[in-house]
């Protein structure tokens, strides 16, 4: 494609350079990145059985390269820019024959990284460790796959006492992150790169504070670079949260309430929480805990409740655009009109790449309406 090119290493342990004859039997390529749960990928090749060597079966699907739990690694050049798009591993198979010449396919689908920590249900104690610490160990752990780890520390560091309690995780490393990262409102995900073989371990708040990507541009003629988008405002999903914990530590029957939230900056000038009419209210029921501990889950529920309230789901042309998107950062968005203008936080990307066509879905999200910026950087 004019403008872009794709390099693909695949194999079981050091991946190596595709040859020729899977890069030409490429027919697409879709690739997801998101913040909630795995990343994945998805490559399919067309397959025949045109040539003497095909008697048996295809060539193509019996090259060891693409089997199952080997290595893919794809990286994407937009000019003299290089990124890592795919660092992941194959979990499936699919071969769909054909009558029609030209139109059999074999599928290879994967996930990234990730999906190794999620393999194997583990019983173990983590005395004496905090949240981040017990992350920062178990990420640890999957360093062989270039896994890095980029953690956040929360505002309460709970490290309990070996007489006070234990925590303990009965659950696979991936499933006791992200329970971790539940308790403070927090996201973890995996984004290959920033070089090739390595990935980065992400664990904390939504990064709000990143410079924005260039924007997206609606409805403004020439400048248009979004050819479909859709807004959204839930009314429904914003929550305060009122109750009472009885402290464990001191058993004294403490008030716990929330009414905001601590997501900064702000990317909406009008949050829901503080501009809607109704809100809903919820009930601090939850037990065992002391108050500090009651008060950042809270605090976690409504984080978390506000992140989704408008949601803004949209597609455009790589080529038009002049970039590939990032999860987990911010990007300016024009031409929308004063409610859904501004800043959002970047949820979810999908790549769909076949020849001569590059486009990127997206899905945007933040807390209100109206725009908190009068420059977007494009």
């Amino acid at each position: 494609m004019l403008g872009i090119n794709l390099t693909l290493l695949v194999g079981p342990q050091k991946p190596e350079f595709a040859p020729r004859m899977l890069i030409d039997a490429i027919e697409s390529i879709e690739v997801t990145h998101t913040d909630r749960g795995r990343s994945g990928f998805q490559i399919v090749f067309q397959v025949g059985r045109s040539q003497k060597m095909d008697w048996k079966d295809y060539q193509l699907i019996n090259n060891p390269l693409i089997q199952t739990f080997n290595r893919v690694i794809m990286t994407i050049s937009i000019g003299a820019i290089a990124q890592v798009l795919v660092d992941g591993i194959i979990t499936n198979l699919q071969l769909t024959p054909s009558t029609e010449p030209g139109e059999s396919t074999y599928t290879i689908t994967g996930e990234d990284i990730s999906i190794m920590m999620d393999l194997e249900e583990k019983s173990v104690e983590h005395p004496e460790q905090d949240e981040a610490s017990i992350v920062e160990k178990l990420i640890g752990n999957y360093a062989k796959y270039g896994l890095v780890p980029k953690i956040v520390k929360p505002s309460l560091l709970d490290k309990p006492l070996k007489n006070e309690r234990i925590p303990v995780q009965l659950a696979t490393d991936l499933e006791y992150i992200q329970a971790l990262a539940e308790r403070f409102g927090f996201v973890f995900y995996v984004t290959p790169g920033p070089i090739s073989n390595k990935s980065t371990a992400y664990w904390g708040p939504p990064q709000r504070q990143t410079q924005p990507q260039k924007a997206l541009t609606v409805d403004m003629d020439a400048d248009t670079n979004v050819e479909s988008i859709n807004f959204q405002n839930n009314a429904l999903a914003s929550t305060t949260i009122n109750g009472s914990v009885q402290d464990r530590k001191t058993n004294v029957i403490q008030p716990v309430e929330r009414r905001s939230s601590d997501r900064l900056p702000a990317l909406a000038n009008e949050s829901a929480l503080t501009t809607q009419s109704h809100v809903r209210l919820r009930q601090f029921r939850e037990t065992g805990r002391d108050i500090n501990q009651a008060t950042s889950r809270a605090q976690a529920m409504i984080n978390r409740s506000i992140d989704d309230v408008v949601t803004v789901n949209g597609e455009l042309d790589t080529l038009i655009y002049g970039g590939l998107l990032q999860i987990g950062g911010t990007i300016g968005l024009r031409g929308a009109g004063y409610d859904y203008d501004g800043l959002y936080y970047v949820k979810r990307v999908t790549h769909k790449i076949r020849e001569g066509e590059y486009k990127q879905s997206f899905t945007l999200t933040r807390e209100g309406l109206g725009s908190t910026k009068q420059i977007l950087q494009i």
